[in-house]
């Protein structure tokens, strides 16, 4: 079937919500305010200076197609130990299409207070939370996720607590037909002094064009510190929006990681708000296209109180006829004096088709700070290539492992030895096998 002909068949977002709206819900009244933000703004265009590089249109000619039913679709555990750091000493959450799998899911027995769940099992009590982050948040990706998110994690650990092992969010989907839309909700939050690292897995099954929808909410209190490890690697058909809305306190650390390697269409926003003294928050980043791809990071980081750090690292490799995107913005407002922020943007290109866009901006409105922020856009460096050949080294080797440094700079930064070896061994050999190094 064509996109033209089931777009005329599919139902709109406000004939699917009556589903929802059956269903009920203690969310109903955000799932009311959801739909009609969404649909009093509509999917954005290259009119909004927000989207102005990235066009919805890979999206926008789908069906909208809510998967708001599990999957009869059967995995073993076999399957889901072959999957990217499925073989780690990891607690693991697995959500099928946006609805959690207690039977692919294995959660060892945590610490009192922490909470290692699916958040569909809570709302009740999460009511006041949802949305406590995000609500101010114009983009009407977040207002749909509001109207039709299904369930997805819900990570809690205690003031001085600590998660018992790394925990594995696992999303699936099964990609059985176009238009297919998965609505995920997180719901993370890190009491004073909490420790933990958590694995974000993005993955598909099969090759129809769908789309995911994640929001994730992350409150993290006062000397917390947590790691945060996203990897995105679905179909080429896939199109992936994510919204990461972070609160941090006094004396906070949180590092976030972002690998995005698949999807037709991919599109981070990221904000951070900084809400006490002392805070260092690494947001780093690699994204590596090739084919039509559209990888887009867009992020502002708000520096509210004094004496916090923040650091922006995206590197991207881009090849074929791929793009992509930055814009990222440092926001200090009056009182972040002895604020100290840098954001670098690289961008590797290996083809002469390849296109990068890049925005990185400061916004200062205190005296007493150190903010930096620059990019870049450039091929592999000839001289390098020839130096590496002086010492015995072809052509294709020199220029793998001149690209294999350029992604290492982001991969080294992750904390978690496995994950971060797992992922240098999966980006050298995903150079050779996706880019022209001839």
């Amino acid at each position: 079937m064509s996109s033209a002909t089931a777009n005329e068949t599919a139902p709109t977002p406000i004939e699917a919500f009556a589903r929802v709206e059956q269903a009920g819900g203690p969310l109903l009244p955000l799932r009311k305010t959801g739909l009609a933000r969404f649909a009093e703004r509509g999917f954005p265009t290259t009119r909004d200076e927000d989207w102005r590089f990235t066009s919805l249109k890979p999206l926008a000619d789908l069906p909208f197609l809510p998967t708001l039913e599990p999957s009869d679709q059967a995995f073993n555990q076999t399957e889901i130990n072959g999957i990217t750091f499925g073989r780690h000493d990891v607690d693991r959450l697995v959500f099928v299409d946006g609805h959690h799998s207690s039977d692919l899911s294995l959660i060892s027995d945590q610490p009192d207070g922490v909470t290692v769940s699916n958040l569909a099992d809570s709302l009740s009590e999460l009511k006041n939370d949802i949305s406590s982050l995000s609500a101010n948040d114009e983009n009407p990706f977040i207002a749909l996720n509001d109207a039709f998110f299904t369930d997805g994690a819900l990570i809690r650990i205690p003031s001085n607590g600590r998660l018992a092992k790394p925990v594995h969010l696992v999303f699936l989907s099964t990609a059985a037909g176009d238009g297919q839309a998965a609505h995920v909700r997180n719901w993370i939050d890190a009491g004073d002094n909490a420790q933990g690292t958590l694995v974000e897995s993005h993955l598909s099954l099969g090759q129809a064009a769908t789309s995911t929808n994640v929001v994730t909410e992350t409150r993290i209190g006062a000397g917390a510190n947590l790691e945060h490890i996203k990897f995105q690697d679905q179909s080429d058909s896939t199109v992936h929006l994510a919204s990461l809305h972070s609160e941090l306190s006094k004396d906070a650390r949180y590092a976030f990681h972002s690998l995005a390697l698949g999807s037709r269409l991919s599109r981070n926003n990221l904000r951070m708000r900084l809400a006490k003294p002392g805070i260092e928050c690494v947001l780093n980043g690699l994204y590596m296209t090739h084919s039509d791809q559209l990888a887009d990071h867009h992020m502002i980081v708000d520096h509210a109180a004094p004496r916090c750090d923040s650091h922006e690292y995206f590197n991207g490799i881009l090849d074929n006829q791929s793009r992509g995107v930055f814009h990222g913005r440092i926001l200090v407002q009056s009182d972040a004096q002895k604020t100290n922020a840098k954001q670098t943007n690289k961008n590797l290109i290996l083809s002469d088709h390849a296109t990068a866009n890049t925005k990185p901006q400061l916004e200062i409105y205190a005296d007493d700070v150190r903010c930096t922020h620059g990019a870049t856009v450039g091929e592999l460096d000839d001289d390098a290539i020839f130096y590496l050949q002086t010492r015995g080294l072809d052509t294709k080797t020199a220029r793998r492992m001149l690209m294999h440094g350029f992604a290492g700079e982001i991969v080294d930064r992750i904390q978690h030895d496995g994950i971060r070896e797992e992922l240098d061994q999966l980006v050298w050999n995903r150079l050779e096998d996706k880019h022209h190094l001839d």
